[in-house]
């Protein structure tokens, strides 16, 4: 039997029909795979000589869910619930089949995927392959029926577990929890499959007592459900704020799993629909794209670069150690220098310490970590030790006559193909170029600390950068599994410079009377991780002051320094680092510095001045109206010209809630008309630093947005 599809393979071996699935480029369903799907096979169990079925991919997917380009297209619930019918529909005719299906999950088994595996009466899986529902992190929930049959095949609390958290799992452990039947060698899967199969067809196996729908061994009784339920809820509140897929996971099994499977189906869609049209949804699928299309730029579209071998890593501080463990996870061999054996024997700490999650979760032995840095780590205090590196990264101390310095003497050293790397937050990336004989060598490598858990690499463009070295940039970032988002050179790049915005539009409400700790508090209730005076502790008062003045210096009098920044530096309390910033940390918690209070108080005096209240909606909108028209400013100075990617940028470096989009994103749903008029009453109240951008006055007055405007 072979049968005319686009989609599906079918074929007949033993009695067994084979489907293979083939929906090119990563085995997603359509509507056309879904029809072709459901007709292979009601063709296969109409053939009296076929036994049983075996749903199989191709190359590393079995099936990888859905293409969510199309969810930015719903609009409305109706449209969404008449699909994923046809789709229920088509799962239940297979877990009703005459004949047994069995599931041969060759490789990852992704949201629609593992819904379509769990309607299947057996499967079996490839060892080392994903699955997993992570619809959550698309903003919606699963909406194939997999609210409802992962609970009876895993249990409750693991399946709110996988779900509330997109958890995509090795089939090893999905064996272990039961998800999975059985596992096999890859090559050997197809031949186990077939081996299954003629199980059911001699009885020792029976499918009609494997319907996952049906299934009530593994749910909890409704006193334990009512405790799980409860206890899911409570730990969402703390950890899902902004997000609504969570929430409608748990009240489609609060509501769900009962004896009129129809009826929690029927809610399963419902619950999906609510999702897929809300503006979360949309936002992060927005977000997942931009990741997917990151670093993928018109200049070096076709370019390949020279494949990295050995990286070499100059300084073996917290960043240099943190980007050494990145090489070394990669398999790099990895080169580091730093100015002495005391320095380098601090540095091995570090790298070793920085591996610890993986030997406590037993992803990595102590053993593997030893051999792995003898093999793969060379540590030396000679400069000529990375004559042989295709690639040296710079993180020493952040003054520029100390990296230049470096430079010259590199320059000498390494092969004319090395490509130069610096890691730093905001100094000129084409005054380092300078010293170089080919400066088009040259590119920035912004990694944010930790560098081995943030997922952010801002790679800077100076001016002679070439495309053969931005091309480079690129591939490492993909090598080390970081997002790239590339900008052009100039002060503070693109997140330093927005990082900076926040705590100086800040500072303009702290001198206008508005109580600091409310700041903190309005910022961290819209999504950020910290409040701006917090992230200036952090960062330290002292970098952050000098900052603002290479700004004011290098961008014009819209960036002076404000006179109570200058009186609060000046007290030389200068964050964490010293114990004393905004807040004083001497105690079992953070309390406002008394120190700056009373500076902040002879400020207002001598403004005539009184401290006044302010409502949370004020204060995000001077802070966002600003960090808005900041990246405006950029766009018309060249630093970077794709929202998407400033977007990204935001919420992989920053901690800018995903869930809102990005700056841009949210600036587009505020309306530019409304954030143009936000800034001229802040112009008027607090001065230029307000002053609206030409690019949003533009778009204010032809009601257009950031991504439609610039066609991204």
């Amino acid at each position: 039997m072979n049968s005319e599809y686009q989609t599906i393979k079918l074929r007949i071996r033993d009695g067994v029909a084979i489907l293979t699935m083939n929906n090119p480029p990563v085995n997603q369903m359509s509507e056309l795979f879904t029809q072709e799907l459901r007709a292979a096979i009601i063709q296969a169990q109409e053939d009296p000589g076929v036994k049983a079925l075996v749903l199989i991919g191709t190359g590393r997917n079995f099936l990888a869910g859905a293409d969510v380009t199309q969810l930015l297209q719903v609009t409305d619930k109706a449209t969404m619930a008449a699909h994923l019918t046809v789709v229920h529909q088509g799962f239940q005719a297979m877990e009703q089949s005459p004949k047994p299906i069995i599931a041969a999950i060759n490789g990852n088994c992704l949201g629609g995927g593992l819904e379509l595996a769990m309607a299947c009466h057996y499967r079996l899986a490839a060892k080392g392959v994903s699955l997993g529902l992570p619809e959550v992190k698309m903003g919606v929930i699963p909406g194939g029926g997999g609210t409802q049959r992962l609970p009876r095949i895993v249990g409750l609390p693991t399946a709110l577990e996988l779900m509330t958290g997109g958890k995509i799992i090795k089939s090893e452990k999905a064996w272990s929890l039961g998800l999975v039947d059985e596992l096999a060698e890859g090559e050997e899967l197809l031949d186990h499959a077939l081996a299954v199969a003629k199980k059911f067809q001699d009885g020792i196996l029976g499918w009609k007592t494997r319907v996952a729908i049906r299934r009530i061994d593994r749910l909890p009784s409704a006193q334990e459900k009512k405790h799980i339920i409860a206890a899911s809820r409570q730990k969402l509140a703390k950890q899902a704020i902004g997000y609504i897929a969570p929430f409608k996971i748990v009240e489609a099994v609060d509501q769900g799993l009962s004896a009129d499977p129809q009826a929690d189906l029927a809610r399963e869609i419902d619950l999906f629909g609510d999702c897929v049209v809300s503006d979360v949804s949309k936002n992060l699928i927005c977000l997942f794209l931009s990741q997917r299309a990151a670093g993928k730029l018109p200049r070096i579209k076709g370019l390949k670069s020279e494949p990295l071998r050995k990286v070499a890593v100059l300084g073996g501080g917290v960043m240099g150690s943190g980007i050494v463990h990145l090489l070394l996870s990669a398999g790099l061999d990895t080169v580091l220098w730093d100015i002495d054996q005391a320095a380098l024997d601090k540095a091995r700490q570090a790298v070793a310490k920085s591996f610890a999650f993986q030997i406590k979760t037993g992803r990595l032995k102590p053993a593997q970590l030893e051999q792995m840095l003898a093999s793969k780590l060379c540590m030396t205090t000679a400069l000529e030790d990375l004559s042989e590196a295709d690639l040296v990264i710079e993180a020493v101390v952040e003054d520029l006559r100390v990296k230049q310095e470096l430079w010259k003497k590199l320059d000498g050293v390494c092969g004319a193909r090395t490509i130069f790397g610096t890691n730093t937050s905001a100094l000129p990336i084409g005054a380092m170029a300078s010293v170089l004989a080919d400066p088009s060598r040259m590119i920035g490598l912004h990694f944010f600390n930790p560098a081995e858990r943030m997922p952010l690499l801002e790679i800077i463009c100076a001016q002679p950068t070439s495309d053969q070295t931005l091309a480079a940039g690129v591939a490492l970032a993909r090598l080390i599994k970081k997002v790239p988002v590339v900008v052009n050179d100039g002060p503070g790049f693109y997140v330093t410079r927005q990082l900076i915005t926040l705590p100086s539009a800040a500072l303009y409400l702290l001198a206008d009377g508005v109580d600091m700790e409310a700041i903190d508090r309005a910022v961290k209730e819209f999504g950020l991780p910290m409040g701006p005076f917090t992230l200036e502790d952090l960062t330290g008062l002292d970098i952050g002051f000098h900052v603002c003045q290479t700004f004011a210096r290098e961008l014009g009098p819209r960036y002076q320094v404000h006179p109570l920044h200058q009186a609060v530096h000046g007290l030389g309390d200068f964050g964490r680092k010293s114990g004393r910033g905004y807040y004083d940390y001497g105690g079992p918690k953070p309390v406002p510095n008394p120190r700056v209070r009373e500076v902040v108080a002879d400020y207002l005096a001598a403004q005539g001045k009184a401290p006044r209240q302010a409502q949370e909606g004020e204060i995000v909108d001077c802070l966002l109206a600003c960090a808005i028209n900041e990246a405006a400013l950029m766009m018309e100075q060249d630093i970077c010209d794709r929202p998407a990617d400033m977007d990204l940028a935001m919420v992989q470096g920053t901690g800018f809630p995903a869930y809102r989009g990005g700056i841009l994103r949210y600036a587009d749903k505020w309306g530019l008309a409304s954030v143009h008029q936000e800034l001229l009453r802040l112009q008027e109240k607090y001065g230029s630093r307000f002053e609206p951008a030409g690019l949003v006055r533009k778009l204010a007055q032809h009601h257009g947005t950031f991504y439609q405007q610039l066609g991204r």
